[in-house]
């Protein structure tokens, strides 16, 4: 049987072991490992840390994945070989025929002078818990959404955030009485979209939102609380909210696998440098954003290629580089962006605005993947 051996359980992974399960789940041998004992939708953490949820609700265990030719380990990975494919870990070592690493992206809050004692981040789930202990706390004063460094996971998040934050403030009738700004390294919230973009620019400025543009958050001084941008701006804040600087796992790099702190692939198959070894997702560098529905979107590319090798079928299409993105705008409104990365010479978007129907939307995007990953009933 084909040993497939897959490095994290998140969009990519999930997808891909799904795809080969439904498949040809007799004929391969499917280990999916990663060292989380749960999978939690990224844009679950926002609804975590505004209170519209806890963590038990959102969080979706591994060991609920029962799928023929599919075996889960949680086990954290120690050293990754791709010239042999050999992965080890803390509970033994794993020789795989296909490698396929889906490991995401870390978050460096060292990059970030100052961050880890200044500020707090909102991107990982220990981040969002611990801001929703702590947000009912702020009444009053400067909180400031900042981005520490780009590529980023899922860019409309940081206005996302800005934007929900109006509306819990405004909830707890403390908003008159602070303020808030969005720092972001880019021109425009959502650079491929200038519809999308317009569309969030407006809704920051009927909340009062300050948008401020092409600035990167350099540094955190504890000491003054202020937020110093690249090009030597201060912005005081009595709340910080970090986007922090993102890099390729510890375990990847010291593997020889990336350059400038990502694996490149093949744009069309996913392909490393290294015979049977694949790279999806946030981990990998291939001209999209670093987003859940990109990272499934390649892992289909490559179940398909793995399903024709096994099937002497015909090789799938190259990977198009599409996905859509639902953006939160606040007051219960959802919108979309319908973006492609690959598929011209510069990536476009198609926005979509916000809705009743793509509150619906999103939802069914949620509950259809927890039914195809982990068997829970559509629309739960």
């Amino acid at each position: 049987m084909e040993r497939v051996v897959i490095l994290g359980a998140g969009f990519g992974g999930l997808e891909l072991a799904s795809t080969l399960s439904e498949a040809v789940g007799d004929d391969v041998d499917v280990t999916l490992i990663d060292k989380e004992d749960a999978f939690v939708f990224g844009y679950s953490k926002l609804d975590v840390m505004f209170g519209r949820t806890t963590l038990d609700a959102v969080r979706l265990p591994y060991r609920e994945i029962v799928k023929p030719g599919v075996r889960f380990v949680q086990e954290t990975i120690t050293s990754i070989d791709p010239d042999e494919r050999r992965v080890t870990t803390d509970a033994g070592v794993h020789e795989a025929d296909v490698l396929v690493v889906a490991l995401g992206a870390d978050y460096d809050m060292d990059a970030t002078p100052g961050l880890a004692e200044a500020g707090d981040e909102f991107y990982s789930v220990e981040g969002a818990a611990r801001l929703a202990e702590q947000l009912p706390g702020f009444s009053r004063g400067h909180a400031v959404v900042g981005v520490c460094g780009a590529p980023f996971k899922c860019p409309p998040a940081p206005s996302e955030c800005a934007l929900m934050l109006h509306d819990f403030l405004s909830a707890q009738g403390v908003r008159d009485a602070c303020e808030i700004s969005l720092v972001m390294p880019f021109g425009a919230p959502v650079p491929p979209s200038p519809d999308t973009s317009e569309a969030l620019v407006v809704a920051f400025a009927e909340r009062g939102i300050e948008f401020v543009s092409k600035s990167r958050v350099a540094s955190l001084d504890a000491g003054r609380s202020v937020a110093v941008l690249e090009d030597g701006r201060e912005v005081p804040f009595d709340l910080f909210l970090g986007v922090p600087r993102h890099r390729a796992p510890d375990v990847v790099i010291a593997s020889g696998m990336t350059e400038n702190g990502y694996v490149p692939v093949s744009s069309e198959t996913l392909e490393t440098r290294y015979p049977g070894v694949y790279a999806v997702g946030d981990v990998a560098t291939v001209g999209v954003p670093k987003a859940g529905v990109f990272a499934e979107g390649a892992a289909r590319v490559v179940a398909d290629a793995l399903i024709a090798k096994l099937q002497d079928g015909e090789q799938p299409d190259a990977y198009g580089g599409r996905g859509s993105c639902y953006i939160e705008f606040g007051a219960g409104r959802v919108g979309r962006v319908d973006i492609d990365f690959l598929g011209g010479p510069k990536p476009t978007g198609t926005f979509r605005e916000p809705s009743a129907e793509l509150v619906d939307e999103k939802h069914h995007f949620g509950s259809s993947r927890r039914a195809r990953w982990f068997g829970e009933r559509v629309g739960v």
